[in-house]
């Protein structure tokens, strides 16, 4: 098959593109023509060729002029099939990795102060976001769409019912299993300066409010007589305000299964997520998870076995028994998932789809 696939910005080394680099690699192996269009990238991937679509615009109109960029450049070609992994105007199948714009704006004002509220989404970049995700999901421009939670087709049917159930394809993420198994626990703590007794949370990710790191400061704050109880923060965010002195800042790590052999749980309280690779991370680590319902990777969790789902994030009391639980529960060794977490099968998943899209082309 000759594929185009499209992703605005791609690194060959970053972590977050893990996903595209195997994707794209486990294509090229395959005996596939792949072509990648991005408005830039870092670094090469074998066998791929790129092409470059220069975008010249404010934030609010970028997504917009990318996308009629790259429609222009697949009209240059013949494919047969288009893969985007962003909103644009017309493809054979997406990847809903990102969720829906409107719902995440939906969470922000749910959870926003009051006064905030009404000011949520009035930007143009949000009326274009939401125009451009329209459009997306309108069968006549896209064909097939995958995603990564029920949660997500939930709310794919919720907004555009009008987009065939047949048609949206789940696809779990999936993580280097063995990379989040052979880290040294004990090296791992002295890194930190961390003690043999101390009771370790761990977040990881970059992205404040969305990702609820706020609340997890605040909970820790009010933990200060628990001298044994820590928080590990794995971000590239700065902090806002004074950091409690039970928590230690990381900052962003290249060998990020370091902090979660450091740790005895995950807490990832986001207000949205469409399904984060942290928790099969974590999960993957053998630690067990606390996360929100607002996080599709929850689907992931059967609770009091491999972790706890909370209903609100705010929910300090329930954050505090769940924690608790994992501590009297103790060194029992490595928690348990019944989902598989394995990369390579979500690659090729994802190949299936691809080809039934080509076939039915």
């Amino acid at each position: 098959m000759k594929l185009a696939l499209i992703r605005r910005q791609f690194s060959a080394t970053g972590g977050a593109e893990l996903y595209v680099q195997r994707l794209l690699g486990a294509l090229t192996a395959a005996g596939h023509e792949t072509h990648l269009f991005a408005e830039k990238w870092q670094g090469q991937a074998a066998g791929v060729q790129f092409h470059t679509i220069n975008v010249d615009a404010s934030r609010s109109e970028r997504p917009l002029r990318f996308a009629a960029g790259v429609n222009a450049a697949l009209l240059q070609e013949k494919f047969d099939c288009v893969f985007s992994l962003e909103r644009t105007l017309k493809q054979d199948v997406y990847r809903a990795g990102d969720g829906l714009h409107r719902v995440w704006l939906e969470r922000r004002k749910q959870f926003a102060p009051w006064w905030k509220r009404p000011l949520i989404g009035l930007g143009a970049f949000h009326r274009n976001m939401m125009a451009l995700e329209a459009r997306t999901f309108d069968s006549a421009n896209t064909r097939h769409v995958i995603v990564n939670s029920e949660m997500v087709r939930g709310e794919i049917e919720q907004h555009f019912p009008a987009f065939p159930q047949e048609r949206v394809h789940l696809v779990r993420n999936g993580v280097e299993v063995k990379r989040f198994q052979n880290a040294d626990r004990g090296g791992a703590r002295r890194r930190f300066g961390l003690a043999d007794d101390d009771f370790v949370l761990v977040f990881v990710g970059s992205g404040w409010d969305r990702k609820g790191l706020p609340w997890l400061l605040k909970f820790m704050a009010g933990r200060s007589d628990d001298p044994k109880l820590k928080l590990l923060v794995v971000t590239r965010d700065r902090m806002r305000g004074k950091v409690p002195p039970n928590v230690i800042l990381a900052g962003p790590l290249p060998d990020v299964e370091a902090a979660y052999a450091a740790a005895d749980v995950l807490t990832f309280l986001p207000i949205y997520e469409p399904c984060s690779n942290v928790v099969s991370e974590a999960l993957a680590a053998g630690i067990p998870v606390i996360t929100t319902a607002f996080n599709g990777a929850s689907e992931l969790i059967d609770p009091g076995v491999n972790g706890h789902v909370l209903d609100d994030p705010r929910d300090f009391a329930t954050l505090g028994m769940c924690i608790n639980h994992w501590r009297v529960r103790g060194n029992a060794g490595p928690v348990k998932t019944q989902q598989p977490l394995d990369l390579d099968l979500n690659v090729r998943h994802t190949l299936r789809v691809l080809e039934l899209a080509a076939q039915n082309s």
